[in-house]
């Protein structure tokens, strides 16, 4: 129940915890990005559950341009809505997204150009515009949590697609995974994260499994990557 709060004070970065909704074969979606619903309601609100836990919401703008989510609590009650983390390197995010939601921070993190325009007007809808650029021109993610740290986030759910996925886990940022697996295949599609290609068998993540469970229909499965407990 601690876990946040110890990486926080102890790593002074949240623990990350990537959510992942696919078929068995590991298809997030098809190759033209539908991916609702591939699992069942009830580990839709399973999942409402562990954002609710959350302290932060993290996804990215491309999430926010294609599906235009809210990000909230919706499915089980809740005495606060998590804040909301949009990884938005070119500041693409719009004025009328529904995850800019009255009442909870929101805060955005930029590596190109400064809008000052822009910026004050997502201000007006409680966002906060941070620009935290790498030397890549994209923003830079270890620094990113560690200003989240200093915002007091203790636990951080990502619900992205797969290339900020493949960033967090190809820059070792990933601390948990909760994958809902649906009963079905689906062939040719959008993969769980984008990284690689590798190498050796060696070179893949490794991961313990702390829990398997059926939700509805679907398989809950909890997997730490290994070592990231060890303080």
């Amino acid at each position: 129940l601690n876990i946040g709060f110890f990486s926080r004070m102890v790593r002074k970065t949240p623990w990350v915890r990537m959510k992942v909704a696919a078929s068995l074969d590991g298809a997030t979606a098809l190759p033209d990005g539908t991916s609702q619903w591939i699992t069942s309601a009830a580990a839709r609100a399973d999942g409402h559950a562990w954002r609710a836990r959350a302290c932060a919401v993290l996804t990215g703008i491309g999430t926010v341009l294609d599906d235009n989510p809210r990000l909230d609590v919706r499915e089980v009650p809740t005495p606060r809505q998590p804040h909301v983390v949009v990884v938005d390197s070119h500041l693409q995010m719009p004025l009328d997204a529904n995850l800019l939601i009255a009442g909870r921070a929101c805060y955005i993190y930029a590596a190109g150009q400064k809008d000052l325009r822009k910026e004050a007007a997502l201000a007006e809808r409680g966002a906060t515009v941070i620009h935290l650029p790498n030397a890549h021109g994209k923003v830079d993610l270890p620094a990113m949590l560690r200003d989240l740290g200093q915002r007091g986030i203790n636990e951080l759910h990502v619900e992205a697609g797969h290339k900020l996925n493949g960033s967090l886990v190809r820059e070792g940022l990933v601390d948990e995974l909760l994958v809902y697996l649906a009963p079905r295949l689906l062939g040719a599609g959008l993969g769980m994260a984008n990284f690689g290609p590798l190498s050796a068998l060696a070179d893949g993540l490794a991961l313990d499994f702390t829990s398997t469970e059926r939700v509805g229909p679907d398989l809950r499965v909890v997997a730490r990557v290994q070592g990231r407990d060890h303080w």
